[in-house]
């Protein structure tokens, strides 16, 4: 029978080699390969765990190295350059080029389909600008002791042991180079983030790593300690991320390496655990009180938070506690269901948050109807890669964008997919020594510091073919996009944009997600509004 066609060759090659090699003793490579290959044979015949590999025995072993290398045949072989899984080869190549600081055009005309649903472009003006400086600011925190000008491009938050020693260092010092910050992750502030003196963002998770206590909760001397640093420009306080919210996260304790637990400041032989939620409060009022005490404790440095928009009315709920207490954040990042540059369960990667347009377009919406907008500064994370990503975000309500997945490609990252597995080919997201120490953090750094440069230099470019001045002047109509065959339209016209001071007016806009849930959202809890608790007890009867 077929099935057995690989047995019965290895069999075969064993038999007929025997006497050659008795005769000839040269052949006596044949005899050890039939060995091995009867033996493998008869393993899968003998085993119980592999259906295929007993009705298949050998042959079920080539499936499994070309499905082993599928992901590889698929990019290199097969996918479009426009295919997004998740980059396309196309947005890898741009910032592949900027990186290397080599020609970024393109010959002959555009890869896109210009007539097809969803196609989006910027319009120009007969008018065009000249803008002589690419380095755009913004100011975070004027009011605070320590305010920050922050790029208009910054790193987003990875943490040191999801990337590897070298990665850090050569992040850090691009963003040195370039005057650009570096969010530090939820891993805390690790000797690689300090070597460089690059910017730092330091995000703050529910693990409270590198400020805890024996127990794992908050200590405010250690905070003081770290946030003193003159490197730490900002703190950022992560309520949730785009790649798993909702999720905690475990680090075995096979994984807590000296340098890790020492970071982090947790135990050696332990597993390392960041809790779902936040155990310093638990409802939206003690959120602004903790961003309040950090603020302080960091001596009038800005600080904010960072979350990926699920349930509507907790974000509602957040906006409440802020426009009945006057306690504010000094800015927002808003991560969309699209990021995430580590490894994160197929569901929630899939299936769960507001992606980032979604997601930016209600905080900003909600900010301009209490009248906070121009206190509160906001920035967009997920799948930015080009100036036109930048653009985008920033007239969807965003001031800033940070990119995460972008800037490991600068570094050299070829998305093998290997991020969870410790196997990253390229050094990155591994702390396999024998990988990490091949990546040259100066040459990287170089690479880094180039691809952040050429693209707010193309973002200048695009602000001046709009006949804009500055980023800020960004709104959403001047992003068109495709809707159908015959049909374009501005953002504007597709989205509705709340007027200032609008939820204070007393009637509630003609909005469906603040029809729905803004009245009924509590500062006081993050929990359903009433309306819903009732509907779900109804459910459970």
């Amino acid at each position: 029978m077929h099935r057995y066609l690989g047995y019965a060759a290895a069999w075969a090659l064993l038999l007929a080699s025997i006497p050659l090699a008795l005769r000839w003793p040269s052949w006596g490579w044949g005899v050890g390969i039939g060995l091995v290959l009867v033996a493998v044979g008869s393993w899968d015949l003998l085993q119980a765990r592999s259906t295929l590999r007993r009705n298949y025995p050998l042959l079920a072993h080539f499936r499994y190295g070309l499905e082993s290398i599928g992901p590889e045949i698929r990019q290199y072989f097969v996918q479009a350059d426009t295919d997004r899984v998740p980059f396309s080869r196309q947005q890898r190549e741009l910032v592949y080029r900027r990186s290397k600081n080599v020609m970024d055009v393109l010959p002959f005309g555009t890869l896109q389909d210009t007539y097809a649903n969803d196609y989006e472009w910027i319009n120009h003006s007969l008018v065009p600008t000249k803008i002589a400086d690419h380095d755009f600011r913004i100011t975070v925190g004027p009011d605070t002791a320590q305010p920050y000008r922050a790029s208009v491009f910054n790193i987003s938050a990875m943490s040191f042991g999801s990337l590897s020693a070298n990665a850090v260092r050569a992040l850090n010092e691009g963003a040195k180079r370039g005057g650009f910050y570096h969010d530090t992750g939820e891993g805390s502030i690790s000797p690689y983030h300090l070597e460089k003196g690059g910017d730092l963002v330091w995000e703050l998770g529910s693990g409270y790593f590198g400020c805890r206590d024996a127990n794992g909760r908050f200590d405010p001397q250690r905070f003081a300690e770290q946030a003193a640093r003159p490197q730490v420009k900002m703190i950022e306080v992560k309520l949730s991320q785009g790649a798993k919210p909702g999720h905690g996260g475990v680090l075995p304790a096979a994984k807590v390496s000296a340098e890790i637990a020492a970071t982090r400041g947790v135990p050696m032989g332990a597993d390392c655990v960041s809790p779902a939620s936040h155990p310093e409060f638990d409802t939206p009022l003690g959120l602004l009180e903790f961003v309040a005490r950090l603020r302080e404790l960091s001596g009038g440095k800005p600080v904010g938070f960072k979350l990926a928009i699920g349930h509507p009315w907790e974000w509602f709920a957040i906006a409440k506690a802020m426009h009945r207490s006057g306690l504010l954040p000094d800015f927002i990042v808003v991560d969309g269901a699209e990021g995430g540059t580590g490894a994160a369960p197929v569901e929630f990667m899939d299936h769960i948050g507001v992606p980032m347009h979604e997601a930016l377009m209600l905080v900003h919406n909600t900010l301009v109807g209490l009248g906070l907008r121009d206190r509160i500064r906001l920035a967009g994370a997920g799948r930015i890669t080009s100036a036109f990503d930048i653009a985008r975000t920033l007239a969807m309500g965003a001031d800033w964008c940070n990119a995460g997945r972008a800037f490991m490609f600068s570094l050299g990252c070829i998305q093998s997919l290997s991020c969870h597995n410790d196997r990253c080919p390229t050094g990155i997201a591994t702390q396999d020594p024998r990988r990490w120490r091949n990546l040259d953090p100066e040459d990287k750094a170089t690479r880094v510091y180039q691809f952040h440069l050429n693209t707010v230099r193309a973002l200048r470019d695009l602000l001046c073919a709009a006949g804009l001045n500055h980023p800020s002047e960004l709104g959403p109509e001047h992003i068109v996009r495709r809707v159908s065959p015959t049909e374009i339209r501005s953002l504007s016209a597709l989205y509705r944009f709340l007027r200032p001071g609008e939820l204070l007016a007393g009637s509630l806009p003609e909005h469906a997600v603040f029809r729905d849930f803004w009245e009924d959202a509590s500062p006081d809890s993050f929990g359903p509004p009433a309306r819903l608790a009732a509907l779900r007890a109804t459910k459970n009867c």
